[in-house]
């Protein structure tokens, strides 16, 4: 409608003329000609930058050998799960290391199986639980003597397992078997429940979470001078890729992670953390060049595949398994000395 001078109404819309609304369809079509312009830009830019990435992930893995980002994220989130349990609830930390510990005498005894040696997974499960638990509830010599009664099960076991079996095995590799059979606990189980005898001191929740650090300390530095300057090989026989270049990296990383470790949580004198330092990083690279000597007898790179850019449980324990021990002997050797710093 209009009104009686011949406008439109109020409250009605214009009409556009014809020139008007092909404006604006020109206008529309160049703004959604300018948007997929746009997002085609981003998308070949975001697909450069996703090549380049793999571009440089993939040297760094032929580089360093194993799928580093990967490796960073799963050590990250546990961690925290290790650092979280330690500090809020410890026993939650005896739930995790329990399930790492069987996981590992679970690979463990599969490589061994795959090796061609006979060992009874299920017994050695057992076994490893009833060491693990022992520690960390029983007292010192009843954890002893709990673990040689498992070691002995283990290795009755396999003796009536093989004479039930009547297969004709050599005596040489029954020998072997037994060996090895009494080995698996003693080696993962027990080294490993040493850690939770100390976890259950008075503040041995930062005692282990020292060790760890400590440990951890060592492998980072001596990966990292390792892959920058390591030219002189350590051992060349058992691990050809670990360095002497690397084992001083990882001997300043350690030094500096326990003295500050030591001086500021355990308020100790910085010489103890000197030693404590000293001790782990020893202990930790011949846990490192065992269980590379171990993987060498069995013809395996690494335990397994559980663990992207590690390996296995295993490979990722090597070095925390003797250090261990090692920790709850500095620990009852220094306790008296902890809180002397700021006191």
């Amino acid at each position: 409608m209009t009104d009686p001078s011949g406008e439109p109404a109020a409250g009605e819309d214009t009409p556009l003329s014809r020139g008007e609304a092909r404006r604006q369809a020109d206008n529309s079509s160049a703004f959604h000609d300018h948007v997929r312009a746009a997002r085609s830009e981003f998308e070949q830019q975001f697909d450069r930058a996703r090549a380049d990435f793999e571009q440089v992930q993939d040297r760094i893995n032929e580089r360093t050998g194993r799928n580093l980002l990967m490796a960073i994220l799963i050590g990250l989130a546990v961690g925290a799960v290790v650092l979280a349990s330690l500090l809020f609830v410890k026993w939650l930390f005896l739930i995790f290391a329990l399930l790492v510990c069987l996981l590992g005498v679970f690979e463990f005894a599969r490589a061994l199986e795959a090796a061609g040696r006979r060992i009874d997974v299920v017994p050695q499960l057992v076994a490893g639980a009833i060491i693990m638990l022992s520690g960390f509830f029983l007292g010192h010599w009843t954890h002893w003597v709990i673990t040689f009664a498992c070691v002995a099960a283990v290795i009755v076991w396999r003796m009536l397992a093989q004479m039930a079996a009547r297969d004709g095995r050599r005596y040489g590799d029954v020998l072997t078997d037994i060996l090895v059979t009494g080995f698996v606990p003693l080696y993962l189980p027990f080294l490993a429940s040493l850690a939770l005898v100390l976890l259950r001191q008075d503040q041995g929740e930062l005692w282990v979470l020292g060790m760890l650090i400590v440990v951890v300390a060592a492998d980072t530095g001596a990966y990292a001078s390792g892959l920058a300057f390591g030219s002189h090989p350590m051992a060349p026989r058992i691990s050809p890729k670990k360095t002497w270049e690397g084992f001083a990296g990882g001997a300043l990383a350690t030094t500096i992670a326990a003295v500050l470790y030591t001086m500021f949580v355990l308020r100790a004198p910085w010489w103890v953390g000197l030693v404590f330092g000293v001790v782990i990083l020893g202990c930790a690279t011949v846990g490192d060049l065992g269980e590379s000597m171990i993987k060498r007898d069995l013809g395996i790179k690494d335990m397994s595949s559980w663990l992207p850019g590690h390996g296995g449980v295993l490979d990722r324990l090597d070095s925390i398994l003797p250090s261990a021990g090692a920790a709850l002997a500095l620990y009852f050797l220094f306790s008296p000395l902890v809180g002397l710093v700021g006191a």
